[in-house]
């Protein structure tokens, strides 16, 4: 049994470990993405007890939202937590609109894509230029009061925007990029999320592969946000975390995904998949048991 976290102030409960969906369908981010694919990595994580699925309009500018909807016609829908993302103007060249009329007309949208009454979590998925925050999140209070969302999140909205937008701490859940590689959330967003009773969805938790062991020294030019120098730390950080991947029979990413389930700061890790395999061996990361000691030793190496 997966171990399981209240989201934020609602009454949402789900597994800490949930699933990424942005390879289901999301046509416009990856090639070669077969459907057929999509639905089995949904129903793998199913049928493997995870319980949330995290998707976005932005995945296939809906097919990720339409893949989930025809597979939890045959899954029992008060398991699941579906937690959707919306903010993409298809008027505006895609860009992101908070108006709280639109946001409510994204929300109906979602439900007919998602073949739902209700999404558990709804989340603004980027905040745009000039919508007052506070505002737009009062769209998203309507719709929780008429029972077509239960709880609130916002996704990529900088701490001053979150501060504007849980104005009357409304706010139930965060989505932004985090990872053993990425830690900028440690310094501010975290502790205020903590305070406020706010729960952490980090995305992006394998940091596009490199947490996963598959990279070498010579692989820097594939990742231009780092130097050559910067590169050269997160592999040898990573080949520490080998050594005791071998002494648990797991592989580096089980191990990584493992040291964010044991982070009291996290609330649910989501990776993504695109075959069925990958949420397999992603579910074995549940099992494995980081002593205290092994789990500072892994934050330390990563403190660069």
């Amino acid at each position: 049994m997966l171990n399981q976290i209240k989201i934020g102030k609602s009454a949402v409960e789900t597994t800490t470990l949930g699933l990424g969906t942005n390879k289901v369908g999301g046509h416009n981010l990856f090639e070669g993405l077969e459907d057929q694919d999509g639905y089995e990595v949904v129903r793998t994580a199913l049928d493997s007890n995870i319980k949330l699925l995290d998707t976005a309009y932005a995945y296939g500018y809906g097919r990720s939202e339409e893949i989930i909807g025809d597979v939890i016609k045959d899954y029992d829908r008060s398991n699941i937590t579906i937690a959707t993302k919306a903010a993409q103007d298809v008027n505006h060249d895609y860009k992101p609109n908070n108006n709280p009329e639109f946001l409510t007309q994204q929300i109906d949208h979602a439900l007919k894509r998602l073949k739902t009454d209700y999404i558990d979590i709804f989340y603004i998925h980027f905040p745009d230029e000039t919508t007052n925050k506070a505002e737009a999140i009062e769209a998203l209070v309507k719709a929780r009061d008429a029972g077509k969302i239960k709880a609130i999140g916002v996704s990529n909205f900088s701490l001053e925007q979150i501060k504007e937008a849980n104005a009357d701490d409304v706010i139930d859940v965060v989505e932004d990029h985090y990872s053993l590689v990425h830690r900028d959330a440690e310094k501010e967003l975290i502790p205020y999320l903590n305070e406020r009773n706010i729960t952490f969805v980090p995305y992006f938790p394998l940091a596009s592969g490199i947490l996963t062991g598959k990279y070498a020294k010579t692989d820097s030019g594939k990742f231009n946000q780092y130097s050559q120098a910067e590169f050269d730390q997160i592999i040898d950080a990573v080949e520490k975390v080998r050594g005791i991947a071998e002494s648990k029979d797991a592989t580096v990413a089980q191990v990584v995904l493992a040291w964010y389930l044991k982070n009291p700061n996290l609330g649910v890790v989501i990776p993504g998949a695109r075959k069925a395999e990958q949420v397999k061996s992603n579910v074995k990361a549940t099992a494995i048991e980081l002593s205290d000691q092994e789990y500072h030793q892994i934050d330390a190496w990563f403190k660069f």
